[in-house]
């Protein structure tokens, strides 16, 4: 009887335990509860439709990116609203400049091991078996 166990990764990123996932969560964490709170302000702010679809494409790429779903998409998403909201806004931006750095740098390394996304696409073991 053979056995083989094959490890798969199956989609675009590493999902890393240990330190290196605790630090890919907390940064997860911290920016998706500052992209909420920073849509979900201005949204109660008042603003008008025109105007509301940046906070709400920021509070949408906030959620998403802190239960790891769909990470690559979700930081690229980030980068862009916050970019966007640099060139839109007066005012201090440094938070906008370090958003837009945080969802870059999730778009390029992944969720961690602690995502959705790990579940959905991250390392899968096959076993073969002959009989």
């Amino acid at each position: 009887m053979l056995v083989v166990e094959v490890s798969v990764q199956r989609l675009f990123s590493m999902f890393p335990n240990g330190w290196p996932g605790s630090g890919l969560l907390l940064l997860r964490l911290v920016s998706g509860t500052f992209l909420i709170h920073d849509g979900v302000t201005e949204l109660l702010g008042g603003a008008q439709w025109p105007v509301i679809i940046r906070p709400l494409l920021e509070t949408a790429a906030g959620m998403i990116l802190l239960v790891g779903l769909w990470t690559p998409m979700a930081g690229v998403l980030v980068a862009i609203v916050e970019l966007w909201s640099i060139f839109s806004r007066t005012g201090d931006r440094r938070n906008c400049v370090a958003l837009a750095t945080f969802g870059a740098a999730l778009a390029m390394l992944g969720p961690g091991v602690r995502s959705i996304d790990a579940r959905l696409f991250g390392r899968k073991r096959i076993d073969i078996r002959e009989h």
